[in-house]
């Protein structure tokens, strides 16, 4: 699944300083904007209106890059859930990425992109009829098996003149409580699992996968599922015979969302993993297995920055109350998760002094909430613009239809330049929809 590194594209450098939650190339003027990409912020709401959300082109090709450098004998793969466009498509074959696909509609995407399918993973944590027969017909390099139902309808499927490689995810219980699906070493579930897809002819077994959850602030999880998992691969060369060529460790590696979270650099993480790694098949006299790592909010969730307008303001005598044109709608997580983020107002300045502010979502819901206590100008008022950070993952991939306003558009920036990305959603595309009389 290797690949070569794109030509030289535009990427800055130093990267921005340990726990920053703005893109590196991020710059402030006098009068109170930012710029992102050598783009202002406030020109870029005023074009495309808000809510919108700006990537860094240049953020995620550096964060992919340092990836690669971290762990230059592994295979670097961008999970496509967190955000993907055709675009985005582009960015992770130039930068000489993987791609992991959760659905069919993923792996179609990448397909029309022409993204090479040996380089693409298909694992969704229910994997559909649909995704398995999409996933067999474009020829993706590896299929991730969860459950015994997904080995069963797999081996049905696949009817091709080749096997299908395939990987079992195994649960490590390096995160307890941490909700990882899979099988289970202790029970005998994964060795079983193992041994149920070994005696099927089409299928191809090269490796065991895992996914330790979701924003992991260390490496030191990553280096407890690399020595179980390396005994476990001994176990199955016990018991099979077989010595299985490549560990998946999936991604879950974490950003910092406000200032000072804890957030390990790729090198970080890379050099944990390649030293347990080294000592564990030594341990177990095992050969190296080929590595994969799925970062996928560490490359685009630090790209993207959210714009908003201010709605509203209420002041009350123990802080301010703000809300914005967008919300739940566009950003989920802070009602799915208790997520919360930096704000900045940008497009003037202002000398008034900070206040305690909250800043809410237009639904009304409780849990639409994208900030607490966060410092604004006491004399912020509608119209402003204000500016969220670490917004490129997990937001527009999972912004939905609720009361109708609209899907936000996505700009990249790069040289000084924007690029519409996705368009905004209107009227017309929901209209298009609704078939019924």
């Amino acid at each position: 699944m290797t690949a070569a590194l794109a030509p030289a594209t535009p990427v800055l450098t130093p990267r921005a300083a340990p726990g920053s939650v703005w893109p590196a190339s991020t710059r402030s003027s006098p009068d109170g904007d930012l710029t992102v990409g050598g783009v202002s912020l406030t020109e870029l709401a005023e074009r495309y209106g808000t809510p919108v959300y700006v990537i860094d082109e240049g953020e995620f090709r550096g964060r992919a890059r340092a990836w690669r450098r971290a762990l230059p004998d592994a295979d670097v793969v961008y999970t496509a859930r967190a955000f993907l466009s055709r675009a985005v498509v582009d960015w992770a074959e130039q930068e000489g990425l993987g791609l992991v696909v959760c659905s069919a509609g993923e792996l179609e995407l990448a397909a029309t992109r022409g993204f090479p399918a040996d380089r693409i993973v298909l694992h969704g944590d229910a994997t559909s009829p649909r995704d398995l027969r999409t996933a067999l017909r474009i020829g993706v390099g590896r299929i991730v098996l969860d459950a015994p139902g997904e080995i069963a309808r797999l081996a049905a499927a696949a009817t091709g003149p080749e096997p299908q490689q395939v990987m079992v995810r195994v649960r490590t219980g390096a995160l307890p409580g941490a909700g990882e699906s899979g099988f289970t070493v202790a029970d005998g579930s994964a060795l079983e699992a193992v041994g149920r897809v070994l005696g099927q002819p089409c299928l191809q077994l090269v490796g065991i996968h895992t996914c330790l959850g979701t924003s992991v602030a260390s490496p030191e999880p990553y280096a407890f599922a690399v020595r179980r998992l390396v005994s476990f691969l001994a176990a199955v060369r016990d018991r099979y015979g077989v010595t299985l060529p490549e560990l998946d460790l999936g991604g879950g590696f974490a950003v910092p969302y406000l200032p000072g979270d804890p957030a390990p650099a790729p090198a970080a993480y890379g050099r944990r993993i390649e030293d347990t790694l080294i000592r564990a098949c030594a341990a177990h006299d095992y050969p190296r297995p080929r590595l994969t790592v799925e970062p996928g909010r560490s490359l685009m969730a630090p790209a993207g920055v959210a714009l908003y307008r201010v709605l509203s303001v209420s002041r009350g005598a123990t802080g301010a109350w703000v809300t914005v044109d967008g919300g739940m709608s566009d950003n989920p997580r802070p009602a799915l998760y208790g997520a919360r983020y930096a704000v900045r107002m940008v497009g003037r300045h202002s000398d008034a002094p900070a206040r305690a502010t909250t800043v809410v979502g237009r639904h009304g819901e409780t849990g639409d909430v994208l900030a607490e206590s966060v410092e604004l100008p006491e004399d912020l008022r509608p119209g402003d613009v204000l500016a969220v950070p670490v917004s490129g993952a997990y937001q527009v991939s999972m912004a939905s239809g609720y009361g109708m306003t609209g899907r936000p558009p996505v700009v990249a920036v790069a040289a000084g330049r924007p690029r519409l990305l996705l368009r905004r959603e209107t009227f017309t595309d929901q209209r298009g929809r609704d078939v019924g009389l």
